[in-house]
């Protein structure tokens, strides 16, 4: 019989619960999900090594040379292998093997021992996989908590595909995800983007069959996984996508391939280190490598060593108080020259803060690099409650003729419904966004077919009314209904910041005309 949905998430928050004496949920990921994978390698490897001995029952005539070059070139795709192979140590570092030592004591050790032979046996796959495992110590993970976990992890079902389907392991596994993170609170937002703004941005960008889709900051993988899934649900090939994805932490990024691996999504390639300050996808001559559809949500306004030499800086370098400008830049980088498209979570203050980001607003304006600016509600994310939005780029020159020389803004900030722990956008929510953004629009720059109501508008606004406004890109400027109550205080703060230097420059003007003048007595 099938295994439900329903049953192994149960059994699975089962497992994970058991760290509870041990650890604070937000730390259960770094545990719960090497486990989980390992057990599905496992119970996938013993599937198809079944399969193989029953169709060469008595391997009769057959060295174990030769059975093992049979079994692994058309039964098995990965190898668990031996660990202490030829001694009386010998025991395979499969899941059951392991578990069957649980009342000795090193428990902790073998778990590792064994998943390090599996990343070493199989480096094409499983290279770094597991993370740095430093929950299999003693002093971090006791061994009878493990063995608990272990227990209660080992009366999930059969992890395989003779079991259950890939669609099911793969909402296993984000259905922790998003567990985790409602009980991590800010902590979250290092590896999980909410599912419903990733569902939004992967349905503006459209990846088709065969395109490459890259993140440059991609967490737990969940943006690239939902592009696989929204092709397929459109009745493309998910399978076919390249997928590409850049983390700086180790641990998060195995996340990440274990993720796309239980989504059965193997054409992938995820990379470890600092995009910014070491971006590892490149062609053969150091430049930076171009893909189709690039999707992210980078940290916001964070701290940066700003480039001092680097051809992704097109219009001027981010300030070292806030890199959000700097991952767009790259973003527009990796942007292929004919087809490619960008889109990324932000916070509001990159639509109007001055100084230099303000320079690299203009470029990227003047180029007709800007698509789409779409505001989003306040509190959707689990790291921040303030307001973002989605901005989406094209290459240069090609946009579709009617957006050319402007850029639609969608207001979408009372669109939402109120949650446990957040707000959430509604499948209506990111339908209706959607079809704001891809709304045709008349010489006014209104929606054809407008939304009308439900608490969402739209508006083309031409290049020459931006440039007007001083490269200022405020929703609030374009369109009527984006609520100033929602602003956060970080942003009120930057306008009023701006606003107030700007008056005492043009105070200082006026008081450089009166003394040449000769009039005099006038004060701030």
């Amino acid at each position: 019989m099938a295994v439900t949905q329903q049953e192994i998430e149960n059994r699975l928050w089962d497992a994970a619960d058991e760290l509870r004496v041990a650890m604070p949920e937000a730390q259960y990921a770094s545990v719960v999900f090497p486990l989980m994978f390992w057990k599905y390698l496992s119970d996938t490897w013993e599937h198809h090594h079944q399969e193989f001995l029953a169709d060469n029952e008595g391997l009769d005539g057959l060295s174990a040379e030769e059975a093992h070059e049979i079994e692994y070139r058309d039964y098995q795709s990965f190898e668990i292998p031996f660990i202490h192979p030829g001694t009386v140590q010998q025991r395979r570092a499969s899941w059951s093997s392991i578990l069957a030592t649980i009342t000795q004591p090193g428990l902790g050790q073998r778990v590792r021992a064994s998943l390090q032979a599996i990343e070493t046996a199989n480096p094409d796959k499983f290279s770094r996989l597991f993370g740095s495992m430093t929950w299999t110590s003693e002093e971090v993970l006791s061994g009878e908590v493990l063995a608990a976990v272990m227990q209660a992890m080992d009366r999930t079902p059969k992890m395989h595909e003779g079991n259950m389907s890939h669609d099911v392991l793969g909402g296993a596994y984000e259905y922790l995800l998003k567990r985790f993170s409602d009980g991590s609170g800010t902590r979250a937002g290092q590896f999980f983007t909410p599912r419903e703004v990733v569902e939004l941005i992967v349905e503006v960008l459209a990846a088709k069959s065969f395109e490459s889709v890259y993140d440059p900051t991609c967490g737990s993988g969940g943006m690239l996984i939902a592009s696989a899934n929204l092709l397929k649900a459109h009745g493309g090939r998910g399978y076919t996508l390249k997928l590409y994805g850049q983390e700086a932490v180790p641990d998060t990024a195995g996340v990440a391939r274990m993720n796309l691996f239980m989504h059965n999504l193997t054409q992938f390639q995820v990379e470890v280190g600092d995009t910014l300050k070491d971006p590892r996808f490149k062609k053969p001559d150091g430049s930076i490598a171009q893909f189709d559809v690039i999707v992210a949500n980078p940290p916001y306004s964070l701290k940066w060593k700003p480039w001092t030499k680097d051809l992704r800086a097109i219009g001027g370098v981010a300030p070292q108080s806030s890199a959000d400008w700097a991952f767009v830049q790259h973003m527009i980088a990796s942007m292929d020259p004919s087809k490619g498209r960008a889109g990324v979570v932000l916070p509001h203050g990159v639509l109007f803060r001055g100084g230099q980001e303000a320079a690299i607003r203009q470029r990227v304006l003047d180029d007709d690099l800007l698509e789409a600016v779409i505001g989003l509600p306040a509190n959707l994310f689990y790291s921040t409650a303030i307001p973002t939005c989605i901005l989406v780029f094209r290459a240069p020159g090609t946009k579709a003729e009617e957006r050319r020389d402007g850029v639609p803004f969608i207001d979408a900030s009372k669109r939402f419904i109120k949650a446990k722990n957040r707000n959430v956008l509604t499948d209506a929510d990111i339908a209706d966004t959607v079809t704001a953004y891809q709304s045709k629009f008349d010489a006014d720059g209104n929606p054809v077919d407008p939304d009308g109501e439900g608490g969402l508008s739209a508006r083309f606004v031409r290049t020459t009314e931006i440039v007007a406004n001083g490269y200022d890109l405020n929703i609030g400027r374009y369109v009527k209904q984006a609520a100033a109550e929602q602003e956060d205080l970080g942003t009120l703060i930057d306008a009023y910041n701006i606003a107030r230097a700007e008056r005492q420059k043009t105070e200082q003007r006026m008081l450089a005309v009166l003394a040449a003048a000769g009039i005099e007595g006038f004060d701030e």
